[in-house]
């Protein structure tokens, strides 16, 4: 006998104390996410101060100041009520949305589960209002005297919610957390003054920034050495700005913990971002290493859906493919080294400081027998500081095909009149290097302006013929290879209508194929430089890259994995003898690449060293 079926449920209205804690579960993940929104009120108040106090990891305290606007007594009892908000108004302010918050539920969730109390007054008033909340439930609503602002102290969170207490982690990792979401919102906004005490420790106490305003920042949170390791970027395309700064390949983390990425002023993320930072660093670094990176993208409020998650975490773009174009195209500048002026160790000279390369020689040489010969080679020709603080003689005539130069005595003493032009005209990660020898039959010693290089030659050629193949690739065409016997692939059913709908793009790239009938495709033809490659096998990465990135971009991942392939095949090999021509000329060469700093896979292929490194390992500087 079958068990009789339960009757059904009435249906009820959720009293608003449990909605609340429904919404806080969404909106109030940890006490990084309290300080968050609170923040990003502030902020939205038009705040030019804020002042944050965190105890215990955020589990006793977090509190936040600002200079804000402020609220009166009504308005302040409205802004603790669920979806109660200043910031829109109807329906259609939803697809225009200019500040930081707007759902109008992060005070009421937080005020659900914690002890909350908020102060706040405007310019003006005889009088402020204090609220005091606790577990959701008003407590004491009085006027109270104090500055324009406002002030809001979050205590005890989640101690009506021992469930989710008991999921927080120490205060350790708690304050990690605080310090990010602290970090994230202190570079959105470099124009307001932020501080952060812990535990009665003053932390970060930061200046509201001019017009370097992120630059400082960014020196402010995490040093000058750091930002050496930046390049600056700068591009507009399509509506779409893209500004910031991109990590040097050398520069990678394991993690993505170090990626800022802001749109329209808002920390969030989208896949289509994370695909676009992936292939703007495509060949420069391993699939298991992660740039630095801090990116401000700047598109019409009304391009960009902000109201897909309740923590506002992802947005969704109108024109994903305008915005993923453009973030590929501003780190590709920024990271060539003919574009933007480099922020790391390479370093751009500043305006208003000696455009000549400080050397840092000493004064006492020591004299070491049967050293090799010693041959300078500059990019370009560039006058270089002696100990007695006159310039060198200028180079002679260069040897070789690579443009490599000696120094030699000259009649008259003065530099090539070209030098100048010469200056311009290069990009070279150094202004003058001479090679110091070999090392364990594989590392290359250089000396430069500023300290020392190991380089690496079989990465460093990897580079050279990288770009000298993709040069000639451009330029030439593509050269096809018709198999010796056509082959028949099967596709699924989603796969095989993008491979229809992209046939001709296809059949550009060099390969050819043909419908079959269903969701099979015959492939008899494929580019020269792949002809080793399973049509198949080729055929599933094409697909993968046209659902990620669109034709265009599945048509230059192809030729790039390509020609990275070649390049590594036939880059010389870690044991094969170089004579000092040789590595002279390969050093010629990689300075004049886009990006001499990484192989096409990633591997770095110099590691630098400056003479300020050495002298702390010696004990010279502190």
């Amino acid at each position: 006998m079958l068990p009789p079926m339960p009757s059904p449920a009435n249906i009820r209205v959720l009293p608003e104390n449990v909605v609340n804690k429904i919404a806080a579960g969404e909106v109030v993940e940890r006490p990084a996410s309290v300080l968050k929104e609170l923040m990003e009120n502030a902020i939205d108040s038009g705040a030019t101060r804020i002042d944050i106090e965190i105890a215990a990891g955020g589990r006793k305290l977090v509190a936040i100041s600002d200079n804000g606007g402020g609220m009166d007594r009504d308005n302040a009892l409205l802004a603790i009520e669920r979806h109660a908000t200043s910031k829109i108004g109807d329906v259609d302010d939803i697809e225009h949305i200019n500040t930081l918050g707007f759902r109008g539920e992060a005070l009421a969730a937080i005020a659900s589960v914690s002890r909350f109390r908020l102060t706040t007054s405007r310019q003006g008033d005889d009088s402020g209002t204090e609220i005091s909340i606790s577990g959701g439930k008003i407590q004491d609503v009085r006027d109270i005297g104090g500055p324009a602002g406002t002030r809001i102290e979050v205590r005890d969170l989640f101690f009506n919610v021992p469930a989710r207490r008991k999921f927080m982690r120490s205060q350790q990792t708690e304050l990690t957390h605080i310090r990010s979401a602290f970090t994230f919102q202190a570079l959105a906004h470099p124009e307001t003054g932020m501080s952060l005490t812990v535990d009665g420790r003053v932390l970060h106490r930061l200046a509201p920034g001019g017009d370097a305003a992120v630059a400082d920042r960014v020196r402010d949170l995490f040093g000058e050495d750091y930002l050496r390791q930046l390049r600056p970027v700068e591009h507009e395309a399509d509506g779409v700005h893209v500004r910031g700064f991109a990590g040097l390949p050398a520069f990678s983390r394991a993690d993505r913990t170090e990626q800022y990425v802001f749109v329209n002023g808002r920390a969030t993320s989208a896949p289509l971002l994370g695909y676009a930072i992936r292939t703007g660093y495509h060949s420069l670094l391993p699939r298991d290493r992660h740039p630095v990176l801090i990116l401000f993208v700047s598109v019409d409020p009304g391009s960009v859906d902000v109201n897909v998650h309740p923590t506002k975490k992802e947005v969704r773009f109108r024109r994903p493919s305008e915005v993923r174009d453009a973030v590929i195209a501003a780190l590709q500048q920024a990271l060539a080294v003919g574009g933007s002026p480099p922020a790391g160790p390479a370093g751009a000279i500043e305006a208003g400081e000696d455009a000549r390369p400080h050397v840092a020689v000493p004064d006492l040489q020591l004299a070491i027998d049967d050293l090799p010969p010693v041959r300078v080679f500059r990019y370009p020709r560039m006058p270089i500081q002696t100990t007695d603080g006159t310039p060198p003689p200028p180079m002679d005539q260069p040897f070789g095909s690579g443009g490599v130069e000696r120094e030699a005595p000259s009649p008259d003493g003065e530099p090539d009149s070209d030098a100048g032009e010469a200056d311009e005209a290069t990009a070279a990660p150094w202004s003058w290097c001479r090679v110091l020898g070999q090392v364990g039959a594989l590392y290359v010693v250089l000396e430069i302006e500023d300290g020392m290089v190991l380089m690496d030659p079989h990465a460093a050629h990897e580079r050279v013929l990288y770009e000298r193949f993709m040069r000639n690739f451009e330029k030439g065409g593509i050269a096809t290879q018709a198999l010796l016997v056509p082959e028949t692939v099967e596709l699924r059913p989603g796969d095989a209508n993008l491979v229809r709908r992209h046939s001709d793009v296809l059949k550009r790239m060099g390969i050819g194929i043909a419908d079959f009938g269903g969701d099979s495709f015959v492939i008899d033809a494929l580019p020269a430089f792949l002809a080793a490659v399973r049509p198949e096998q080729l055929l599933a990465e094409i697909v993968r890259e046209l659902e990620e990135g669109g034709a265009g971009r599945a048509r230059g991942k192809l030729n790039e994995d390509a020609l990275i392939q070649a390049s590594c095949k036939a880059a010389v090999k870690s044991r094969d003898a170089l004579t000092l021509d040789e590595i002279e000329q390969l050093v010629v060469d990689l300075a004049g690449t886009r990006m001499p700093y990484t192989c096409p896979h990633g591997r770095p292929t110099l590691i630098y060293m400056s003479y300020h490194e050495l002298n702390k390992k010696f004990g010279r500087e502190r």
